[in-house]
C-alpha cells in the first residue's frame, strides 16, 4: 500500500498522520509531536480550537525535522469565520505554528452564514501560494452541493468522522467522483469500542490490537487517517499497522458494522 496520496492539485499528503486534539497537559502536546515525528509521522493535524498549534510548533523546532518534509494540517474555528476574519486567523495559526506556510487549510465547521466567505478567504490564500491546498471539515453531500455552486477551487479534502460505527459509503463515493480526498478523525471511536467482539476476532487473526485493525480498515478505504494519542506506546503502536492486510471478508464484515455512533457533532445539524 502506498504510504501517501495525490490530491487533485498534485499535492502529496500522506495516509497515516497523528490528530492533535486537546489533552488536559499542554506540555504534552509539544512531547506526543516530538515523539510521532521520531516515530516516522510526517503528517500533523491540528486546529485554533484546540489552543495546541504554540505547542505543536515547539515540538516540531523541538524534532529537528526539516519543515519541508511536514505536512501541517490547522482548521479555522467557526467564531473565527468569515471573510477577514479567516485570513487573520491563518495569520495567528502560522505565527503559533511558527511557520510561513501550512500545507492544508480547513473550514472547521459548515457555519451557514459565514461558509460561504470563509471559503472566498480560503481560495484567495490559495491563489496567493500561501497554502499548498484548501479544504472543508465535517461537510456532508448537501453542504458539497451548496459549496459546488460558488468555488473556484474544488476542495482537495473533507476531513469527517470516519470509523466502521459511522461508514459513509455514499460521502467517500461522492467525494471520489468530485476529486476530494476524504480524511477521517477519530478512527479509534476515543476506545468506546476497544472490546467490540467482531474486532477482537480480527485482531487475534492478524495478531494486531483492535486499535490497529480499525487503522488499517480506515487505510484501506484508502481515507487518510489521524489517530490521536499522546503516549509513545500507542503513537508507536498506531504508526505499526504497514505490514499486514485486513482480508476482503474481514474488510465486509466491518463494514457492516454502522451503528450511527459519534464521538462529535452530526454535520446535519449545520444545514
Amino acid at each position: 500500500m502506498n504510504k501517501s496520496v495525490t490530491l487533485n492539485n498534485g499535492v502529496e499528503m500522506p495516509l497515516l498522520g497523528l490528530g492533535i486534539y486537546a489533552p488536559g497537559e499542554k506540555n504534552e502536546v509539544r512531547k506526543a509531536v516530538a515523539l510521532a515525528l521520531e516515530t516516522g509521522y510526517r503528517l500533523l493535524d491540528t486546529a485554533s480550537v484546540y489552543e495546541n498549534e504554540e505547542e505543536v510548533g515547539q515540538g516540531i523546532k523541538d524534532s529537528l525535522v526539516p519543515r519541508e518534509e511536514l505536512f501541517i494540517t490547522s482548521k479555522v474555528w467557526n467564531d473565527e469565520q468569515g471573510y477577514d476574519a479567516t485570513l487573520k486567523a491563518y495569520e495567528r495559526s502560522l505565527e503559533k505554528l511558527q511557520t510561513n506556510y501550512l500545507d492544508l487549510y480547513l473550514v472547521h465547521w459548515p457555519v451557514r452564514e459565514h461558509r460561504k466567505d470563509t471559503w472566498r478567504a480560503l481560495e484567495k490564500l490559495y491563489s496567493e501560494g500561501r497554502v499548498r491546498a484548501i479544504g472543508v471539515s465535517n461537510y456532508y453531500q448537501p453542504h458539497l452541493e451548496e459549496l459546488f455552486g460558488y468555488a473556484s477551487v474544488v476542495p482537495a479534502v473533507n476531513q469527517f468522522e470516519f470509523s466502521p460505527f459511522m461508514y459513509l459509503p455514499e460521502l467517500l463515493a461522492y467525494c471520489r467522483e468530485k476529486g476530494i480526498q476524504p480524511e477521517g478523525y477519530s478512527p479509534l471511536v476515543r476506545g468506546q469500542q476497544a472490546d467490540n467482539n467482531t474486532l477482537e476476532e480480527i485482531a487475534r487473526k492478524t495478531g494486531k490490537s483492535t486499535f490497529q485493525v480499525l487503522i488499517r480498515w480506515a487505510l484501506q478505504h484508502q481515507v487518510v487517517t489521524i489517530p490521536k494519542s499522546t503516549s509513545k506506546k500507542h503513537l508507536e503502536a498506531n504508526f505499526d499497522v504497514w505490514d499486514f492486510e485486513l482480508s476482503e471478508e474481514d474488510m465486509a464484515k466491518m463494514n457492516k458494522m454502522h451503528a450511527g455512533i459519534r464521538v462529535a457533532d452530526d454535520p446535519m445539524t449545520y444545514l
